[in-house]
């Protein structure tokens, strides 16, 4: 069993897991919840699950309204813990034709396809913040869109977390050879998009 102990003023070592991409399929979303439960495993349950319903809007926008949801399209989830806050991130295929924003004036239309999407205006109320990033700004090649959570002081958070976790990278049958580490826990990090990242508060696609 994983020990667990309050959450301290600040996490010392930010931990960077490694990404997990997922085929554009809504039959994967069941991989996304149980993975990043197993993932976040030793936090407190209820902000676990808290990040796990914004985890399942996300993946699913990024495969409805993108070409991730294409044949070999794939949907690339990121995840960090730095301080007092978890940060979950999509990055889809592109092909959505507009970045994740909500007009000031809709037609009838618009109204109808924002009704739809209400389940992705909840990542908005549950997170305390969230923004994107065009992956290519040059070309709609994709689109990074992050949601951050805090971690409320007191609750359990897990112990020994390696500076980089491993994971499958790759599901639905392409998986990739884990990498080999040898002693010590800290290995290369992943750059960080955070700092480009532009944070917003009003609505997603």
């Amino acid at each position: 069993m994983r020990s667990v102990h309050a959450v301290p003023d600040f996490h010392a070592v930010p931990t960077v897991w490694e990404p997990r991409a997922y085929p554009g399929h809504l039959c994967h979303l069941h991989d996304v919840r149980a993975h990043l439960s197993r993932d976040l495993g030793g936090f407190d349950t209820d902000l676990v699950d808290t990040i796990g319903l914004c985890a399942s809007e996300l993946f699913a926008n990024c495969v409805k309204y993108t070409d991730s949801r294409h044949p070999g399209g794939e949907v690339t989830r990121f995840l960090n813990w730095e301080d007092d806050r978890i940060r979950l991130g999509f990055t889809d295929h592109g092909g959505s034709g507009g970045l994740p924003e909500i007009p000031d004036e809709r037609t009838d239309d618009e109204w109808a396809w924002a009704e739809g999407q209400r389940g992705l205006l909840m990542v908005e109320a549950l997170s305390t913040a969230w923004g994107y990033l065009p992956t290519a700004p040059w070309a709609d090649l994709g689109t990074h869109v992050w949601a951050e959570f805090q971690v409320p002081p007191g609750t359990p958070v897990p112990r020994h977390l390696a500076a980089y976790v491993f994971t499958e990278l790759h599901t639905g049958g392409r998986g990739a050879p884990r990498p080999r580490v040898r002693g010590g826990r800290t290995v290369h990090k992943l750059d960080d998009m955070s700092d480009l990242a532009r944070p917003k508060r009003g609505g997603l696609r």
